[in-house]
């Protein structure tokens, strides 16, 4: 199984950027796909979940309204578009595959992980 993270970069505030991560070697339709992010000196914290089918999708509340999770079965891709990135957005952005469809903000639920991706945002 693999999941690689890309479109990360250097903007500035206000910029927007757009995620994507591809899958293979899982059953993409099969899992909810997450991002989730880490910036220096903090703990990885959820960002954005999309379910199996693409119908729901939940974001934590700092970027609610700024940034939209979708996914494209077709590609075997999840996408993350990022709008008013602010310079606080700044972290490695990580894609991850969860089987279980609970607990989505929890990091400890999800089975696969992408390597992540540098977002850096300049005020």
């Amino acid at each position: 199984v693999q999941l690689q993270a890309s479109g990360g970069g250097l903007v500035q505030a206000g910029d927007s950027l757009r995620l994507s991560c591809t899958t293979s070697g899982l059953t993409f339709s099969s899992y909810v796909m997450g991002w989730f992010r880490q910036a220096p000196g903090k703990e990885r914290e959820f960002v954005a979940a999309i379910s199996w089918n693409g119908v729901s999708t939940y974001y934590t509340d700092s970027v609610k309204g700024r940034f939209t999770i979708s996914r494209d079965s077709a590609k075997n891709t999840v996408y993350l578009q990022m709008n008013s990135l602010k310079s606080e957005d700044t972290a490695v952005y990580y894609c991850a595959a969860n089987s279980a469809d609970r607990y989505l903000h929890r990091a400890t639920e999800y089975d696969y992980w992408g390597q992540g991706t540098q977002v850096t945002v300049s005020s």
